[in-house]
């Protein structure tokens, strides 16, 4: 059930928290997502502020304007169309709840976006890092380094957002089970295999002394668990000892090195999509210049034709 501000009181910060809450009670948004929300909507309407306008009462041309304003402060395309998304759904939001007569950024067209590929590690690269974090294991045989070891271990045989990484609970690293239930966006569950590799990683990890906690990865800090600031730098380390250039490697390549790697192999869309946690199978489609290439080498190595022109005439 929303719960819209009422048509008495429809300032800016009342509208922008009636449809956060709705967002929160209807669609069951993270709450980073209804920070990154709410921060575009203050942005947005401080712009339409200072312009003397009213969110309630515009058409499309201030819409433009501040979209235009966006690529002047240097915002990316696709850091611009995902901040007209959140207008779009505002205004929706507007209109739905009677608010406004219309929706003025209906007509507005989104910025073109080039075709970005996400960053990728090849195999023997993440097979370094590895490398490179049993070796600091086995070296100092501290916590932290086991914490590491067990960290990298799991994101890249499971895929799993960094969010759901560090929030797994300590349950999960003593499982009989060959894969984990883990809830994703939107409170959507998903089942996610583990490797051998994995779950040894995990056992080993809570076979050391450390903080006890509900957490698998617990620590000292708001949530009680492993910030992925915290994560993301010491991974960076790793990197660094592995011999990779840190800048290429974080959390979230990771996870695109377990997809790419499945799409390489023979893996279906279908399944890495379920297995990434997309709700829509466009967002996987990000990786189909691997299946491109992965079906050029098919019909290259397997059809009857492919050779003809090196064959006598």
């Amino acid at each position: 059930m929303s719960t819209a501000p009422t048509s008495e009181d429809p300032s800016g910060e009342a509208l922008i928290q009636g449809y956060l809450d709705m967002l929160a009670a209807e669609r069951g948004a993270a709450a980073n997502t209804l920070s990154a929300y709410r921060r575009d909507l203050s942005d947005y309407l401080a712009a339409l502020t200072r312009d003397g306008r009213d969110p309630v009462r515009i058409e499309a041309g201030p819409v433009r304007a501040y979209m235009a304003d966006l690529e002047t402060r240097g915002l990316s395309a696709a850091s611009a169309a995902r901040r007209l998304s959140c207008i779009r759904g505002f205004h929706r939001f507007l209109y739905a709840e009677g608010f406004a007569e219309g929706d003025p950024s209906a007509p507005v067209a989104a910025p073109r976006k080039g075709r970005t590929l996400p960053k990728v590690l090849s195999v023997t690269e993440v097979d370094a890092l590895l490398a490179a974090a049993r070796g600091q294991a086995e070296a100092d045989g501290t916590g932290r380094s086991r914490r590491m070891l067990c960290l990298i271990e799991l994101l890249y045989a499971t895929g799993l957002r960094v969010s759901e990484l560090i929030a797994l609970p300590r349950a999960a690293g003593s499982t009989r089970e060959r894969y984990l239930v883990v809830k994703g966006k939107g409170g959507r569950e998903r089942l996610v295999p583990l490797t051998e590799m994995a779950r040894a990683a995990m056992r080993d990890h809570l076979a050391r002394p450390g903080p006890d906690g509900p957490w698998l990865f617990p620590a000292d800090s708001a949530s009680g668990h492993l910030t992925r600031q915290s994560f993301a730098r010491d991974l960076k380390e790793v990197a660094a000892a592995a011999g990779l250039r840190p800048d290429r490697v974080s959390p979230h390549v990771l996870r695109h090195a377990f997809a790419s790697h499945l799409l390489q192999n023979g893996a279906d869309l279908r399944i890495v999509q379920e297995l990434l946690g997309h709700a829509d199978i466009a967002t996987t489609q990000i990786y189909t210049h691997i299946l491109d290439e992965r079906l050029k080498g098919m019909v290259r190595d397997l059809h009857p034709l492919s050779d003809a022109e090196d064959e006598p005439a």
